[in-house]
């Protein structure tokens, strides 16, 4: 039995309900002891910047401890202690109650983001990156085995911490001290975050049948849930979506002098293009001025965590990340995982991280480049490289989903004696 353990908000951070599904899919029992802490990432960084914040975070953090202690001991009643703990995404502080409530059972820290990393990424500098730092030495000195989601992000754990050792119970044999039975016995393990099966449409049967395709009557060949050919109608807009936190990771001001250049080209060609961007954040502002007088554009400050699946679907062509910053270069985001699952063509960064994993499923452009961007968009204007893309992206949906991308942490677990 696993149990995943913290303050998580799994609607907010798919992350952790990820890992959570697809260690069901292969047969673990998996309970959760979950106290959302209601803060998102946005607004931890913000109350670091804001100092005088800090104690309702601290307020609010030991409201749910207390919550979660009293879940810990009555599931230990009830159900014995654990094999493992699975402490979930933002769970620096989370990792330190874990390791105290069960300082001898494994725990799994799902260290999808460094807080020193994301903070400067976003702005910070000088001593609150140090206390940062510092706060992902405490949260990685607690855990036993780290989880990260690219080999870029491994590399910038401490050299112990990439180690890769013998299993858990063998290191128990001389125990020096606790943390250093930990630092000795972790390994760092790379899972792709995936996307939730929320994501995936419902399949449909392989069938020849007559389909009204935003307006337009045509006929439609179904390969499972994949269009193979359309016929008939007049050309409708790509309708491309982006959705975040208008961070610079994610590179909002390259995607929006991006629409900006390519939707009236593409009108001016009579092959046109739609955008909807959905969310606000640091660079939001920027991104709405250089947008400001360009037609075709759909604003959405918020959408609810359960209908952006689906608004996402309705397009063609979902947007990844064109940032070039130091984070930038080292992560595959959500929504390339997420895009694919819904069915688009994901339009991304050539990075490493995302070459390697699903390079041959994406549309890959240079990042911080505007023009490259705008040009691939006015390419898959085109039906047939439309077509093209959509059949690379159909093939890559199954290698996102949870099942398949917890197969390194099912290798950690055996390693560690630990089966469904």
């Amino acid at each position: 039995m696993i149990v995943a353990f913290g303050t998580y908000d799994a609607a907010r951070h798919p992350r952790v309900g990820i890992l959570v599904a697809g260690l069901r899919a292969h047969g673990y029992r998996v309970d959760e002891l979950n106290r959302p802490l209601g803060f998102s990432t946005a607004e931890r960084v913000q109350m670091l910047r804001r100092p005088w914040r800090l104690p309702l975070l601290v307020l609010r953090l030991l409201t749910c401890w207390l919550a979660l202690i009293r879940d810990d001991v009555g599931h230990r009643r009830a159900h014995g202690a654990p094999d493992a703990l699975l402490v979930g995404y933002l769970g620096h502080f989370d990792v330190v109650l874990a390791r105290l409530l069960h300082p001898r059972t494994p725990v799994i820290l799902d260290h999808l983001v460094f807080a020193a990393d994301t903070a400067t990424d976003r702005g910070a500098r000088g001593l609150r990156v140090r206390l940062l730092h510092g706060l992902d030495r405490l949260a990685l000195a607690s855990a036993d085995v780290v989880v990260l989601d690219t080999d870029e992000h491994r590399e910038l754990l401490p050299p112990s911490s990439r180690r890769r050792r013998a299993s858990l119970n063998a290191s128990r044999q001389p125990p020096i001290s606790g943390i250093q039975r930990r630092s000795t016995a972790r390994r760092a393990v790379v899972v792709p975050v995936g996307a939730p099966e929320t994501w995936f449409p419902p399949p449909r049967r392989d069938t020849d049948r007559s389909v009204r395709y935003r307006g337009v009557e045509s006929t439609e060949r179904y390969l499972g849930d994949e269009p193979v050919s359309r016929h008939g109608g007049d050309p409708e807009p790509l309708r491309v979506v982006f959705f975040g936190l208008f961070t610079p990771l994610q590179g909002a001001v390259t995607i929006a002098r991006a629409f900006a250049d390519a939707l009236p080209r593409a009108a001016a060609q009579g092959r046109p293009i739609t955008a909807t961007l959905a969310g606000t954040g640091q660079d939001h502002a920027a991104a709405r001025a250089a947008l400001a007088d360009t037609p075709g554009i759909t604003w959405h400050d918020w959408v609810e965590p359960d209908e952006l699946p689906g608004l996402v679907a309705e397009h063609d062509v979902c947007l990844g990340i064109l940032g070039t910053t130091a984070k930038a270069l080292r992560v595959i985001p959500n929504k390339v995982f997420q895009g694919l699952a819904a069915g688009c063509v994901v339009v991304t960064s050539d990075t490493p991280p995302q070459c390697r994993l699903l390079g041959d499923h994406l549309e890959l452009v240079p990042p911080g480049d505007a023009a490259a961007l705008a040009d691939r968009l006015l390419t898959l204007t085109d039906p047939a490289a439309l077509a093209a893309a959509r059949t690379r992206a159909h093939a890559g949906r199954d290698a996102v989903r949870p099942a398949a991308v917890v197969g390194p942490l099912l290798d950690a677990l055996a390693a560690r004696g630990i089966h469904p």
